[in-house]
């Protein structure tokens, strides 16, 4: 169901954020974000001349490769287009994230490595994205890979999930389904 008509409008801005996530050969994980910014007009930049309607005021690239703990084992970002010659010598710092693990409190773990003026805004933001994309990469093939060799998940471990939304609160519907044991009344 989209959302209700909207009130007259001009388009203006658009920003895109496309994730992907890949299983590779040697067992790892590939998770890469691409994001683009564009207007819907032309406009002056001081660096980069005239910035055509539709072409990128930013276009950046983030690549992580996780293990199956969801530790960054290697991470790639790249700057195709930003505002500033400067933004893409950033790029280095966010070597500082490998070996952080995805969980609970990473992005703001990213954020003191590489917030402020020690990162770029866009690619931080990129990767709250890219590590959702994470989980639904890696926990539903595994858990997949387990049913198919007769295995299940550990049903005795709190669900990763549990409070995690509405939908998962301990007391909803669905934990009384999936994980009753971990079901409580409101």
């Amino acid at each position: 169901m989209p959302l209700s008509s909207a009130a007259p409008r001009e388009p203006i801005h658009t920003r895109q954020i496309e994730c992907r996530g890949f299983r590779r050969a040697d067992g790892m994980w590939d998770i890469e974000g691409h994001l683009t910014d564009t207007k819907t007009y032309a406009f002056d930049n001081e660096w980069r001349g005239e910035v055509l309607p539709g072409q990128p005021v930013h276009q950046m690239w983030v690549r992580i490769t996780l293990d199956d703990e969801l530790t960054i084992r290697a991470i790639e970002v790249v700057t195709d287009h930003g505002p500033y010659p400067i933004c893409p010598a950033i790029a280095p710092n966010f070597q500082r994230l490998k070996g952080l693990s995805i969980r609970k409190g990473f992005i703001g773990r990213v954020r003191d490595l590489v917030g402020g003026v020690e990162g770029c805004t866009h690619l931080v933001e990129m990767m709250g994205p890219v590590a959702t994309t994470a989980f639904q990469t890696i926990y539903p093939l595994r858990n997949r890979q387990l049913r198919a060799q007769g295995q299940s998940p550990d049903a005795s471990r709190r669900p990763r999930l549990l409070n995690s939304c509405h939908a998962f609160a301990a007391s909803s519907e669905v934990v009384k389904r999936f994980w009753p044991e971990f079901h409580t009344e409101k």
